[in-house]
């Protein structure tokens, strides 16, 4: 065989087996699950979801949406009070207090001591938003691309889970001062008084504070779920292009 011939050979010969090890290395890579490709991908910043959508910003703006629109509800005036999803009843221990009270006439105290309880409640959801923003503020895009594709209210158990403590730790030291504020203090000292004086009954003490603090907070993210679940149910309340675009990707899983 001319020496030409045989060197053109050698070199197709070697193009073909560079070839052969380029495809067994994807094979290697598809294989494997891309495991060792993925944390390469992991490490650079995300943002956008498919087609450049900004699925963080969208889920923010409608966890803000839902504390604008119906977190500050619970801050007027019977916004506990009047609120059947979110009123505060009486706690257990103290049902038999008010069915005593209202057995010997003294129904409208027990009225008042219910209203004061909401009244607090009011008082101290002023405090909320702030703890919130900074929730909203720090969710990841991880964060909103487990949200998206949860369940009707896992945007709603995301802030839960983030800001229960701070809001606890704020509500609590509010909601005792609010007793104070709107006399839910005198109220009640008045009512376990007159409960504890009637005869056989087993007294009571109960912790008010903290009974209240955390209905308050049960209310608040009531509240926040309920934005939540007509945005993702009800097209005419993606108000702007963003949540439009965002959701309609919930709507496709």
């Amino acid at each position: 065989m001319p020496k030409a011939l045989l060197q053109i050979g050698e070199v197709n010969l070697l193009k073909y087996f560079r070839m052969k090890k380029i495809i067994v290395l994807v094979l290697v890579f598809q294989l494997s699950g891309c495991a060792e490709m993925q944390q390469v991908m992991n490490q650079f910043p995300q943002t956008q979801g498919i087609g450049g959508i900004d699925i963080s910003g969208g889920l923010k703006e409608a966890l803000n949406n839902g504390i604008s629109k119906q977190v500050s509800k619970l801050t007027a005036v019977d916004g506990f009070y009047k609120n059947e999803a979110v009123k505060i009843l009486l706690p257990e221990e103290l049902k038999n207090v008010d069915s005593s009270l209202r057995k010997i006439g003294l129904g409208s105290m027990a009225d008042e001591g219910l209203k004061v309880l909401n009244r607090a409640a009011e008082d101290a959801v002023k405090e909320a938003t702030p703890i919130f923003v900074d929730a909203v503020r720090n969710m990841s895009f991880n964060d909103a691309k487990t949200i998206l594709m949860g369940n009707e209210n896992s945007a709603t158990t995301y802030l839960q889970t983030s800001t229960s403590t701070a809001l606890y730790g704020k509500f609590n030291p509010v909601i005792k001062n609010s007793f104070t504020k709107v006399g839910a203090d005198k109220v009640w000292t008045n009512i376990i008084t007159k409960y504890n004086a009637i005869p056989f009954v087993r007294k009571v003490n109960p912790d008010l504070t903290d009974y209240v603090t955390n209905q308050a907070m049960l209310g608040v993210f009531r509240m926040i779920s309920v934005e939540e679940k007509n945005i993702r149910t009800n097209l005419n309340s993606r108000t702007s292009v963003l949540l439009q675009q965002v959701f309609a990707m919930q709507d496709k899983k």
